[in-house]
This record gives structure tokens, C-alpha cells and sequence, in this order.
């Protein structure tokens, strides 16, 4: 990939980002920074990366946390590795006991849908297989902001305020006293400029740092977790912490257009975006602002969704081989559906989500996408009292239908919504990318590649770019900015577009390209939240 092809200074709101020897991108600048410290004090990006983390769990707790899941791509050595950091249902769980407890649908929050916490196990194992400082010294910045407190950011203090509107309506029984003595003390949220900490979540910390992981998963973190659980008829136990271990799984793949684009396996819904990409390279498109250029990317969109929530779940449990949803003849079957108006796939109506991405690399050539997230904002609402831990609801998007091919069973593992994206050519690191954001995301993956590799956009005009995101049946949500004649082109083909009063839900990316000959890193962050890239 030649920069020179990629960056038009006049072409972005603001400045793609340069660098050499190291670079962090994230939704929060005191997140990014702290990677880059770790970075200056002799780490690589995979030490960047887990600091950057930890510091997203204190500094945007609206969207990830300690008890939430995590996924990696990481490029070492030449060769991606992918980490699968989801953790499964509970085995005590299942279909008939809930139903004997009256739920017939999976809740949004409480204890039931909580699986057991991968975020801590994530930063243990790529601390032990590729960092290069003890995972103590890389969790330091972290714990020092969630002890001394940092100011509220302004995306970050709208989304606070958001869930605790909602969740001092809905939330309103004992289990839910922690998260409102955590997250809103005295009663009120922190305001925009309002110092916020937590010495509970810099303890947990610690003890996550100084034991490799172990007190969360076999000690103390894991009785206080087990103990609560036990007291509110949740079903996570200690049993379930202590038998956790992370995945390593093998990535998978797709060519575009000569680029290698790269997703993690499932359970995660990174196929979407290859199985969409796969349609779509069988078009041509010469022109970004085109009315044909979006019909038929939103087209090859609701395909690969429909079939992607069709099929994808635990891969012990799916029915549909992996090779045989990413092969050219069922790409062409699909493809074969698309025309000059709109179609109407088998639908269903996606809930919104909240995630925290990070890319990060260093000089040496290190590079590593990674993604973690709690769901659907602060999660299940339980927070583990003394603990700071918010834990994830990642469970409900388990279906309670036994004939449905995500259905809740005990060690299982759902349908999971966070996908880190590597880019590759030829063998050689192109570098890491991302676009948060529940059903978002894989719908972000295809519009970056695109933009990227069809229209040659640099990383930030990439992001920048205004967003589609295609909802259910022809409904199709636009960002404010997306040009007006495009929607009115697409209506006429069919689409049932409506334009968004914000962009809070179009998903927010981060991207960090590497020029193989060079090593010049070149990277963009979101203008939809409080981005930041930190720099060396």
C-alpha cells in the first residue's frame, strides 16, 4: 500500500496521523496515552494494547468494563494470531430452568444474562504470549487513573447520563444497588468536567495485574463474583470462573480486490463482513458517491446479516460449515439476488450495542486490533460490590426457541457481536482496523474496506466518510451529513431510508496502516466520539 495514493490532505475534517516508532488509537485520549507510556517505557504493542484496555475499562465505563469479553487479531513475527476472549453461558443455566422461573425471553439486565467475564483472561494470555513487560507494570496507568480520578469527557458524560436516566426507571431492585453507588454516587451522574474514580476498580486492578489474571478467575475476585451471584439466584459460579480458559483460534480470511481482510472466527460476527465483501467483489465500483455504488452495498449487506444471523453461533454448534458461507459459489448465489431495486430478506430487527476498540503498534512491526465490550452500554447493570467489576449481558442474545441455532444451552457460547479486522497484502501487515458498536460493526468493516481499497480514502477520511447502516427488510438508517441526492436516489430503488437526528449509532472506528517499506505508521480516529491517537 503506497501513501502517497492514500493521503489527500484536503480531503478529511481533520489530519490523518504519521508516525514511527509507536502509535495507539482509541475512543478516549487518556486510554490512548496510556498505551503510548507503556509503549516509551519499553513495551510493544501488544503491552500498548492491554494497557490501552485497562484504561478503557476506568475511562469509558458507558461501553466496556472488567467483567465484559474480549477478541485480538495480533501480527508478530510476520504471522496473525487471533484471540477468542468470549466466555460461555453458565453451566447451571438452561432453557427449562428459566422457564420454570416464568422467563420467556432472555432479559437485557440482571443476573441472568451474565457469562463468565473473558476481559481479564484476554490480557493474561497475550501479556504471557507476546508481551514483553510483566502485565503489573502494563496495568499501572490504568490503575493510577481510576485511583486519582480523570475528568468526564463529552461523549462519555452524554452516554453516562443516558443509561442512568434509563436505569433509575428500570433497575430499581436490591442487585442493582452497586452499580448506582459506583456510577452515580449521591445520587447524579458526574457531569462533563467532573472528576470521576474508583479505588475499588483500581484495587481489582491491581490484583489483576499482580496475579496474572488468577484472583479473578481462582481467588478472591472469583468468590466475591460467586458470592453475589449465589445471593441474587444468578447462575455464574465460582466453578464456571475457575474452568475458563481464552481461545486461540486460527483467523479467517477473504480476498479483496488483492487485500487479505481478516476476522475472527465465530462465535463472532466477523463472517458478516467477509461474506458481504465476498458479493460485493463481484461488482464494480468506480465511483464512491454513487447512487448504484450504495444500492448494491447495502444489498450485499442484508444478505450476508440475514444469512450470518441464520448461522452463526458457537462453531461447536453451527450447522453450516465456515468455508462453505465464505466460498465463491455461494457468494454468486447471493450476488444473484441483487437488482435494480431493493429486496426484502428474511429479517430481523438488530438491538443497538456498546463497545470500546483499540489498534496499536509499535516500531518494530508489532501490530494488533483488539476489541472488548460489556454490551449494550454498562451491561447487565450488576456490579460486584468492593469490586468496581460492571459485568456483561452478552446472554442475551441467546434465543430461548431450542430449534433456534443460537438457543441458550449451559458452556456454550452466543453469537457474539465485537470483530477486530486486520488488513493484509501479499504476506506483509497492512495493519489493524475496527468500527464498534453492536450490529454495527461488520456493516463498519465492509464501508472502511471499501472506502480503503475501492476508493483509495486515507484512514481518516475513511472513518469520516458518512455512514449507511441497514436495520431490517429495506429499512436503512443514514447518518445526518449523508448526501441528500443519494437518499432520495435510493428511496426510488426502494429503500426505506431515514435519516438519523445523530451519529451515536454508526458505530466508532479506529484504523492504523503500516507501509511495509518503510514502516511509517499512518493512522485515523473516530470523529463521532473522543478520539485520539497517541503518537511516537
Amino acid at each position: 500500500m503506497h501513501f502517497d495514493h492514500l493521503y489527500n490532505p484536503y480531503s478529511a475534517q481533520r489530519h490523518t496521523t504519521f508516525g514511527k516508532k509507536g502509535m495507539v488509537a482509541t475512543s478516549q485520549p487518556l486510554a490512548a496515552q496510556a498505551g503510548l507510556d507503556i509503549l516509551k517505557k519499553g513495551g510493544n504493542a501488544i503491552d500498548a494494547a492491554i494497557a490501552t484496555a485497562a484504561a478503557l475499562t476506568v475511562v469509558e465505563p458507558t461501553s466496556n468494563g472488567i467483567g465484559g469479553d474480549a477478541f485480538a487479531l495480533v501480527w508478530v513475527n510476520g504471522e496473525l494470531h487471533g484471540l477468542n476472549g468470549s466466555g460461555p453461558a453458565p453451566k447451571g443455566i438452561s432453557i427449562e430452568k428459566l422457564r420454570d422461573r416464568g422467563v420467556e425471553k432472555m432479559p437485557t439486565h440482571g443476573v441472568i444474562p451474565v457469562t463468565v467475564p473473558g476481559v481479564p483472561a484476554a490480557w493474561a494470555a497475550l501479556s504471557e504470549r507476546f508481551g514483553r513487560l510483566p502485565l503489573e507494570e502494563v496495568l499501572k496507568p490504568a490503575i493510577t487513573l481510576a485511583e486519582e480520578g480523570f475528568p468526564i469527557s463529552p461523549i462519555l458524560g452524554k452516554f453516562w447520563n443516558i443509561a442512568y436516566e434509563k436505569f433509575k426507571k428500570q433497575l430499581t431492585t436490591p442487585e442493582f444497588a452497586e452499580w448506582f453507588k459506583t456510577f452515580a454516587p449521591d445520587g447524579k451522574v458526574p457531569a462533563v468536567g467532573d472528576l470521576w474514580s474508583s479505588k475499588a476498580h483500581a484495587e481489582t486492578l491491581r490484583a489483576i495485574g499482580s496475579t496474572n489474571a488468577e484472583s479473578f478467575y481462582r481467588g478472591e475476585l472469583a468468590e466475591k463474583i460467586a458470592s453475589f451471584m449465589k445471593e441474587h439466584n444468578g447462575y455464574l459460579t465460582y466453578e464456571d470462573l475457575m474452568d475458563y480458559k481464552v481461545e486461540w483460534v486460527k483467523p479467517i480470511s477473504t480476498n479483496y480486490r488483492g487485500y487479505d481482510v481478516w476476522e475472527i472466527p465465530p462465535n463472532g460476527q466477523g463472517m458478516v463482513a467477509l461474506m458481504a465483501l465476498n458479493i460485493a467483489r463481484g461488482f464494480d465500483f468506480p465511483v464512491k458517491d454513487d447512487v448504484i455504488t450504495y444500492h448494491k452495498q447495502i444489498e450485499a449487506m442484508k444478505l450476508a446479516f440475514t444469512d450470518g444471523k441464520t448461522f452463526i453461533t458457537d462453531s461447536e454448534y453451527m450447522e453450516v460449515d465456515v468455508d462453505e458461507l465464505l466460498s465463491e459459489e455461494y457468494a454468486v448465489r447471493r450476488r444473484e439476488l441483487i437488482g435494480e431495486k431493493a429486496i426484502e430478506p428474511e429479517s430481523y430487527v438488530p438491538p443497538k450495542g456498546g463497545t470500546v476498540y483499540l489498534a496499536a503498534a509499535d516500531g518494530e512491526g508489532n501490530m494488533i486490533s483488539f476489541i472488548q465490550s460489556n454490551y449494550m452500554g454498562f451491561g447487565s447493570g450488576i456490579v460486584i460490590p468492593d469490586t468496581g467489576i460492571a459485568l456483561q449481558n452478552r446472554g442475551h442474545d441467546f434465543s430461548l426457541d431450542p430449534e433456534h441455532p443460537n438457543s441458550l444451552k449451559p458452556g456454550k457460547k452466543t453469537y457474539h457481536t465485537i470483530i477486530p479486522g486486520f488488513l493484509t497484502k501479499n504476506g506483509e501487515a497492512i495493519g489493524p482496523f475496527g468500527v464498534m458498536g453492536g450490529y454495527m460493526q461488520p456493516q463498519g468493516h465492509v464501508q472502511v474496506v471499501m472506502n480503503t481499497v475501492d476508493f483509495l480514502l486515507n484512514p481518516q477520511s475513511t472513518l469520516d466518510a458518512p455512514r449507511w447502516q441497514w436495520m431490517e427488510g429495506k429499512a436503512v438508517l443514514v447518518e445526518p451529513n449523508f448526501p441528500n441526492h443519494i437518499v432520495q436516489a435510493l428511496a426510488r430503488k426502494g429503500h426505506q431510508i431515514q435519516v438519523a437526528t445523530d451519529c451515536s449509532s454508526f458505530g466508532r472506528g479506529q484504523i492504523i496502516w503500516r507501509d511495509p517499506q518503510t514502516g511509517v505508521l499512518m493512522g485515523g480516529t473516530e470523529s463521532r466520539t473522543d478520539g485520539a491517537i497517541a503518537v511516537w
